[in-house]
C-alpha cells in the first residue's frame, strides 16, 4: 500500500508501507521446518526436501497445500495444477532443475493478506 503527500511546491512525495507476512512451512517426512516472511505484492520461497532419498524422478510425488488448499502438486517429477486453489492461480512458481536434487520448494509471488498461514509440503 502506498500513501501520498503532497508538499507546499505542489511535489509529490511517496510513502510506501510494506506489511510483513509470515508463513509458516510445516512439512511431515520433510528435513526441515521453518518460518518464512515476506511482504505484500513480493514473493516467498517456501523449502521443502525429503528425509528419505527418492530412488527416480517418477517416485516424485510432493503435495503444498494451505489448510484444506491446493497450493501446487508435484505427480510423477511433473508439475501440476490441476485442482489448484484459484487463490494461487499464476502466483506459484516451482523448480524442475531442482527435483533430482531433492528440492521441491515453491516460490509464492505477488504475496497477499490471505497467504499467511501454515504451508504443508507432503
Amino acid at each position: 500500500m502506498e500513501i501520498y503527500k503532497r508538499i507546499s511546491s505542489g511535489n509529490l512525495i511517496r510513502w510506501s508501507i510494506f506489511y510483513f507476512l509470515p508463513v509458516f512451512v510445516t512439512a511431515s517426512e520433510v528435513s526441515l521446518q521453518e518460518t518464512v516472511g515476506g511482504f505484500i505484492g513480493g514473493s516467498a520461497v517456501l523449502p521443502c526436501s525429503p528425509e528419505e532419498p527418492l530412488h527416480t524422478i517418477q517416485d516424485i510425488t510432493v503435495l503444498w497445500r494451505q489448510g484444506s488448499q491446493n497450493v501446487y502438486d508435484i505427480v510423477n517429477g511433473q508439475g501440476s495444477v490441476e485442482g489448484q486453489d484459484p487463490q494461487f492461480k499464476n502466483r506459484v512458481e516451482s523448480f524442475p532443475k531442482e527435483y533430482l536434487r531433492e528440492n521441491f520448494s515453491i516460490k509464492l509471488k505477488n504475496l497477499q493478506h490471505a497467504d499467511a498461514g501454515k504451508y504443508l509440503c507432503s
